[in-house]
């Protein structure tokens, strides 16, 4: 009798920040081989453990100990060791951590977790019942308790700080999927929901500050009955201003502040060389993201300074790193992918708007006209005309922001320009919008920090380093920043001006 051919196999791999597909041609021989087949066709270069989703237990995560057990089809995920380090010879790494979370708040309806296998149970037979005969579930104190637990560890997974909105999504969802926890006698049936989750979500940032969380551990000492000369509560309070995911994380295990200081100051000395090893320089800031936050948003320096001290955000492809860190979002391709998705939709706006009347009319009609004489319209010179044009259809005033100087004349003094960009030009050139300038110089805190020979790229790294360096929008372009994070990147988009809201219906039509 013939011997059975080798059955393949299709997995998909779930790493932290991505989901891979890896088709095998046969089982491994053992665990160890499947793991080193992933290492190797995925080039992950961390020690890992596997699960998988047990289709035995509806899903439910289980440790991968037998190949044997693994699905033909199946889904694994990578649990990186509690020892997991680069591979590199540098022995200054051997023990990069990743961000603490992995995720942003979700869009959409809140996923509620599962709970403990008891409380599914009996929610389980609450839902039945109050499908059969509209009965609400008696809820005990040790079941509300285990809910709301489940809850908060859940949303503290997403941020520390929820807002109002976001807990009232919870507590939706929550009875959405369990009915029979809707309140009687209540317009909503989760208000009583909102208020306990809010009020456990304290609680739990108060069980995380004990435990030595950073992020809830620097509002610690505020204003109390031991202490009633200190600030108020609710004053200055340092949480993420605009969707930061890993906005405060603590020293990765085995590291504190005088290793990662020296770590800090290998930086600094290999940005200094002609030939930068980079991939060095992205592990060490990597491992180093902890110590950076603190400095940006413990003791706030000045910008000259924090760049004196962290020059590698001045490299563009580890500013991007950075916000990756930081949202868990690649910047330059989500940002650019949006934008050119939106741009033949805008130019269509901001003709409607030239051929009416009035300052912000007319302003507009000389960047089309301009933009319509060109004879090349790559997506460069799209993308650039937009920029420009952008600002002006939300009414906000650019004479601060954008800033001009040609390459033969002393450039403008910049005492006053908080953020803004000064687009270096030919003498002779006049033109409303710069498709090929000298250089656009990215100016924070009246600094020249670095230069870009096109608009859209220097746009991008003024917004990464606002973020990088927890700085506030410029005021005068406020919509326009809010639409480049709330729009195009999609980051807390529940909340637009009334402005930012007609504009992107417009956008929808």
């Amino acid at each position: 009798m013939a011997a059975a051919s080798p059955q393949p196999m299709i997995l998909r791999v779930v790493e932290p920040d991505q989901a891979r597909k890896l088709k095998l041609s046969s089982r491994p021989a053992s665990v160890d081989a499947l793991i080193n087949i992933i290492k190797e066709q995925l080039e992950i270069d961390l020690d890992f453990n596997l699960l998988y989703e047990d289709p035995d237990f509806d899903g439910k995560l289980t440790s991968l100990a037998d190949i044997e057990e693994l699905p033909q089809k199946a889904v694994v995920h990578i649990s990186l060791s509690q020892d997991s380090s680069s591979s590199s010879s540098v022995c200054l790494l051997s023990d990069v951590s990743s961000p603490e979370r992995l995720s942003r708040w979700p869009p959409g309806s809140f996923p509620v977790p599962t709970f403990a296998f008891d409380v599914e149970l009996k929610l389980r037979d609450g839902n039945a019942e109050y499908e059969k005969n509209n009965t609400h579930l008696k809820l005990t104190r040790d079941l509300k308790h285990d809910i709301l637990e489940k809850l908060a560890s859940t949303m503290y997974g997403y941020k520390a700080y929820p807002s109002d909105k976001e807990i009232a999504m919870a507590a939706e969802a929550l009875v959405a999927k369990h009915p029979c926890l809707k309140e009687a006698g209540s317009e909503t049936g989760w208000n009583g929901w909102k208020n306990s989750i809010k009020f456990k979500m304290g609680n739990y940032r108060n069980k995380m500050r004990r435990a030595g969380c950073q992020e809830v551990t620097v509002n610690a000492g505020k204003r109390s009955r031991s202490n009633p000369e200190n600030e108020p509560s609710r004053s200055n309070i340092k949480r993420p201003k605009r969707a930061e995911v890993n906005f405060l994380p603590n020293f990765p295990q085995g590291k504190d502040l005088s290793s990662l200081e020296q770590l800090r100051q290998t930086i600094v000395e290999e940005v200094k060389k002609t030939e930068k090893n980079l991939p060095l320089i992205r592990k060490m800031m990597e491992t180093t993201f902890p110590l950076r936050r603190q400095n940006i948003v413990m003791s706030c320096p000045p910008v000259n300074e924090l760049m004196d001290l962290w020059p590698a955000l001045k490299i563009e492809s580890e500013l991007y790193a950075e916000f990756q860190r930081l949202l868990n979002q690649n910047l330059p391709n989500t940002f650019y992918a949006e934008l050119d998705r939106h741009l033949p939709r805008l130019m269509t706006l901001f003709r409607q708007k030239a051929s009416k009347t009035g300052k912000t009319a007319d302003a507009l009609a000389e960047i089309l006209k301009f933009h319509d004489e060109q004879e090349i319209h790559d997506i460069h010179t799209k993308r650039s005309t937009v920029l420009q044009a952008l600002p002006l259809y939300l009414r906000e005033d650019v004479s601060g922001f954008f800033r001009t100087c040609t390459d033969e004349s002393d450039e403008p003094e910049l005492d006053n320009v908080e953020v803004g960009l000064l687009t270096v030009i030919s003498d002779h050139d006049t033109s409303p919008v710069h498709y090929h300038p000298v250089r656009i110089s990215v100016v924070i805190e009246s600094n020249a920090l670095v230069s870009f020979p096109r608009l859209g790229d220097a746009f991008l790294v003024i917004f990464g380093l606002i973020y990088a360096l927890h700085l506030s929008y410029p005021k005068a372009l406020t919509n326009t920043f809010e639409f480049t994070q709330k729009i195009l990147l999609g980051l807390e988009s529940g909340k637009l001006s009334p402005r930012l809201q007609t504009l992107k219906n417009d956008l929808m039509m």
